[in-house]
């Protein structure tokens, strides 16, 4: 007796049911999809805090004889005097920072510092930089006058990324919050995420899983956290330096070691200036505590990092850009973490396949 295919065996009243019920279930999909979708950045972040703190919070509770709420609200503590301390004045400072340029370009007024008259007194590099600092002066002053015009359109941009940063400093809060929730409940959602993870890869399940932790930890702590330390300690040497729009460059500070480019493209230009502006015992002890922020990253990142982190900078890059632009100021730091999560797990998922399809290749091979 031939077999019936699944259209003979299905009647029309059954087709009827079955789009009926996939109808209803895509519906309800989207539809909590829309209710959540304010709370994602949130709940993210929130949960990459959860994944990254958890070693510290296991340790701390072993520490306490075994009292992980107690743990919990210790360790939710502290990360919310980081947070609404340093971090709050650095989130502050660099909205102040960022309203005053965009007033500046919205009025056309945008201005540059001339070249400081000591610097010709400088030894043999004194007078050749003071005529190049000169002339790019005054050249750049003439092309700013040209370009206002165009750069007028910029203000607005600037303007609501500076609400998005006070719209995330409150994210930030609340995340804090839910992820000292989150951490006496870690075995039971990392049970849950392993379930998850082995009915889409039962074989590989385990792997992704630890994959996954591990790459959250990596760039959590390796790549966010030491380029958050970074920039907090460059917006105190600029603050403690009276560098203008201190906050502005700490944020810039910020972004760029996150995007692994470096934080000495904002420091020496701070650097240059002080040494225009300050005595030469204020000049080089800002210089060397500015040499050691700039250098941070390179000490810390290995103290911090778990294991290698093997994601392309250009993955971390697409993550700060497109996290931005999707979830605002909190999309900055999860962002890159999301994509090099999903980049560890493809290039793993690819490397399994492959490595399958190599092992089983020499028994074809004996076949034919």
């Amino acid at each position: 007796m031939p077999v019936k295919s699944l259209r003979q065996l299905l009647t029309g009243e059954d087709v009827i049911q079955l789009v009926i019920r996939l109808g209803l279930l895509a519906l309800l999909i989207v539809w909590t999809f829309l209710i959540i979708r304010p709370f994602v950045p949130i709940l993210a972040w929130s949960g990459v805090l959860a994944v990254a703190f958890y070693p510290a919070f296991n340790w701390l509770a072993k520490v306490l004889g075994g009292r992980p709420k107690t743990a919990a609200a210790i360790l939710t503590l502290v990360t919310l005097g980081i947070v609404l301390g340093p971090a709050t004045w650095l989130g502050v400072s660099a909205v102040d920072g960022g309203r005053e340029l965009a007033h500046q370009l919205g009025t056309g007024d945008l201005a540059l510092q001339s070249a400081p008259e000591q610097i010709k007194s400088w030894p043999l590099i004194g007078p050749t930089l003071f005529e190049l600092w000169d002339q790019a002066y005054t050249n750049l002053r003439a092309v700013l006058r040209e370009v206002a015009p165009y750069l007028q359109p910029l203000a607005g941009p600037l303007l609501t990324l500076a609400g998005d940063a006070s719209l995330g400093t409150l994210q930030f809060l609340v995340s804090v919050f839910v992820a000292g929730f989150l951490f006496p409940h870690g075995p039971r959602l990392v049970a849950a995420g392993r379930g998850f993870l082995s009915r889409i890869v039962p074989e590989q399940s385990e792997h992704f899983l630890t994959l996954g932790g591990a790459t959250i930890r990596a760039v959590a702590q390796g790549v966010i956290g030491v380029a958050i330390v970074q920039a907090l300690l460059a917006g105190i040497g600029f603050k403690l330096a009276a560098v203008p729009s201190a906050g502005l460059l700490a944020f810039l500070v910020l972004l760029l070691s996150i995007v692994q480019i470096g934080a000495f493209l904002v420091l020496l230009p701070v650097i240059i200036w002080i040494w225009t502006a300050k005595d030469v015992t204020t000049a080089l002890v800002l210089t060397v505590f500015f040499v050691v922020v700039g250098f941070i990253d390179t000490m810390l990142k290995p103290l911090v990092m778990g294991r290698g982190l093997n994601t392309p900078t250009i993955v971390i890059f697409v993550g700060v850009i497109g996290g931005t632009l999707a979830h605002g100021i909190v999309g900055l730091f999860i962002g890159p973490i999301i994509l090099s999560v999903a980049w560890e797990m493809a290039a793993a998922w690819i490397g399994s396949e492959t490595g399958e399809r190599t092992a089983a290749s020499p028994a074809s091979d004996e076949i034919r």
